[in-house]
């Protein structure tokens, strides 16, 4: 005979209160076909009965409420009554599925049994059938019901044999007699009758080391600081409000990989960018009904484990609770995101969690009577604090089979109660997220408007994720562009009539003195070498005018840009290189010396700093008839040319 928890009597509590809330949570597990026989699967799960003794058990409650209910072995236990089966009208879809769910679930546990059912779904789409896997919250919460899973079904195709102790032989067993009522209350009693000595107990261990009891207390009153300035009325909407015994239910896919692929981009957990999809259904959802999302419109209940490693196969439930207002006024995806890490952070911070903790702890050392009370006062009063409730259960990585059927899916379901009118869960299940969002059957007709916003939401961060990536590798190639964009402009260069150049190329031939001698004087201080050019080395300038006019001296325009100096050296093509609609002033017999642009004078030039590159005395071997520059030819043209840079 096992006591509830402080945790699990309060689901208890819960449903005593309001008459049209159902608190049991549940799953639907999809399986490849064909489907089982009902006598066939009827016969795996007696085999595997014993490995769930709480599955044979129902609830008793005690007499005047001195003590939390207790679980008592059932001895009229007939697993034919809690495995059920039907199949769903053609042709099996979501919608089929989606509406059997929210009727099995719209339907209370009866108390006088053992508190799970087991439907057995044939019909869907694919030739697949399913499990549905209803259980009373206050049996197991999330992880220790997803650890069920794993001692249900197996871990490979080929069913694992059942030692002798867990054969039909021990599924048969009588059950022990059922306590007396009169038997309950003496029991608890007692317990209340040793309660001061269990109090005094855990005084005596906190004082023992007073400083993390004193760290605990700090920690339960920063939280209760911050959970008293969020437990503050919502922004009216219609997503709160009373509801009634009917349910709908409505269900949402995602890859997990996409959402790690998110994480990493934008940042955050896991738990973040599920948070941030569901707050985009949200929006989307009150933007559907004509209501402008605000920014305390929608505060979430979400559930927190506090089980620690090793213990997710004990059968109840270890848990706390924070209080995080979901950004459904943020447009942008990204900022969304990061307004939902924000909120966490801080909750974490604050320690909100430990105030649900501190509540729980407080309770195993209160009298049950006192405790139960003041939990049915509380649900009955009027709440505008809370909206919704989402929460996140991460499930199997590997694969599981039943009945040597793969298991294909896992879609969760979350129970509601009061005044919220929508819950959701979300089920991680080898490398893919599901998500159930429940409703109310009355005030949620258009369920499915927030199922679809949670997978568009999603969608939304991948993009946002896969823009943020992308500016990294792009930088590169920007600047790379330049140089096509300037093509066109000398392709026009090259079309302009040579005729304008040959004025220049006649000045520069009939002049070489006339621009060698300021090149002497501003480069006085180069080599004597350069100072006094020979007879020979004029006749070859000359020559070199009449044969290749691009590199005579008439043309020294583009050797001094301030862009690159290298421009000197031309190609062996003379039109492209410097036509221009103007003759260039660097060649008039009367101005050589504004081969320098006015716009960007080049230092080069100045008097102090001598460009001997072009003088007359010794020119660039670059521009020779025998030694062309191949690093400016006309298949790649240097940027310094057109102006652009």
């Amino acid at each position: 005979m096992d006591r509830l928890n402080p945790i699990d009597a309060q689901f208890i509590d819960a449903e005593d209160k309001d008459e049209n809330a159902s608190m049991a949570i549940a799953s639907i597990a999809v399986f490849e076909g064909p489907a089982p026989s009902y006598d066939d699967f009827l016969a795996a799960l007696a085999r595997r009965l014993p490995l769930v003794p709480l599955y044979r058990r129902k609830l008793r409650t005690v007499p005047l409420r001195l003590g939390p209910p207790v679980w008592v072995d059932d001895p009229n236990f007939d697993l034919r009554y809690h495995i059920r089966q039907t199949a769903l009208p053609a042709p099996g879809g979501d919608e089929q599925l989606c509406n059997l769910m929210a009727r099995v679930m719209a339907q209370r546990l009866d108390r006088d049994y053992p508190l799970w059912e087991y439907w057995l779904v044939e019909g869907l789409a694919q030739g697949r059938w399913a499990l549905i896997c209803k259980m009373h919250h206050c049996m197991v919460d999330g992880i220790s019901g997803t650890d069920m899973y794993r001692v249900i079904f197996d871990t490979s195709p080929s069913p694992e044999p059942e030692p002798q102790p867990y054969g039909i032989a021990a599924s048969s067993q009588p059950a022990a007699s059922e306590p007396a009522a009169l038997e309950l209350a003496v029991q608890a009693a007692l317990d209340a009758a040793v309660l001061p000595w269990r109090q005094g107990a855990a005084l005596q261990t906190a004082l023992a080391d007073p400083l993390v009891a004193l760290r605990q207390v700090a920690d339960t009153v920063r939280g209760l600081v911050k959970m008293a300035g969020a437990l503050r009325p919502a922004a009216d909407s219609s997503l709160t409000g009373p509801i009634g015994q009917q349910r709908r239910y409505a269900c949402a896919r995602a890859s997990l990989a996409d959402v790690k692929t998110i994480r990493q981009a934008l940042g955050g957990t896991v738990n973040d960018v599920v948070l941030a999809a569901i707050s985009s259904a949200f929006r989307n959802l009150l933007i559907a009904r004509g209501e402008q999302p605000d920014a305390r419109m929608v505060p979430s209940l979400v559930p927190v484990s506090v089980r620690g490693p090793g213990e997710e196969d004990i059968y109840d439930n270890r848990m706390t609770v924070m209080l995080a207002s979901l950004p459904v006024d943020v447009a942008d995806p990204a900022d969304r995101l990061a307004a939902v890490r924000a909120e966490l952070e801080t909750l974490k911070t604050s320690k909100e969690g430990m105030v649900g903790q501190g509540l729980v702890t407080l309770g195993r050392y209160a009298p049950f009577p006192v405790a139960s009370l003041s939990t049915r006062i509380v649900y009955g009063l009027p709440q505008r604090e809370i909206v919704t409730v989402t929460t996140n259960v991460p499930g199997p990585r590997r694969p599981l089979y039943g009945l040597g059927r793969r298991l294909v899916e896992i879609i969760p379901y979350v129970p509601i109660a009061a005044t919220l009118r929508t819950g959701i869960a979300v089920f991680s299940y080898c490398g893919d997220l599901t998500f159930g969002i429940t409703g109310d059957y009355a005030t949620t007709p258009d369920l499915d408007v927030l199922a679809r916003g949670i997978e568009s939401g999603i969608s939304e961060l991948l993009t946002a994720a896969m823009q943020g990536s992308e500016p990294a590798p792009a930088a590169p190639g920007r600047p790379a562009a330049r140089p096509a964009e300037a093509k066109p402009k000398r392709k026009a260069a090259a079309k302009e009539p040579p005729a304008e150049a040959k004025p220049n190329r006649k000045a520069a031939a009939k002049e070489p003195p006339a621009e060698a001698k300021p090149k002497r004087k501003t480069g006085a201080k180069a080599p004597g070498a350069a100072a006094r050019p020979t007879a020979a080395a004029k006749k070859a300038r000359a020559t070199a005018a009449r044969t290749h006019p691009a590199a005579t001296a008439a043309e020294p325009a583009p050797a001094v840009t301030a862009a690159e100096p290298k421009a000197a050296v031309t190609e062996r093509k003379p039109a492209p290189a410097v036509t221009t609609p103007e003759p260039n002033p660097a060649v008039t017999t009367t101005q050589p010396a504004p081969a320098v642009t006015a716009a960007e004078p080049n230092p080069a030039v100045t008097t102090t700093q001598p460009a001997p590159a072009v003088t007359a005395a010794e020119p660039n071997p670059a521009v020779t008839t025998t030694q062309p520059t191949p690093a400016v030819t006309a298949a790649e043209p240097r940027p310094a040319k057109t102006g652009e840079d």
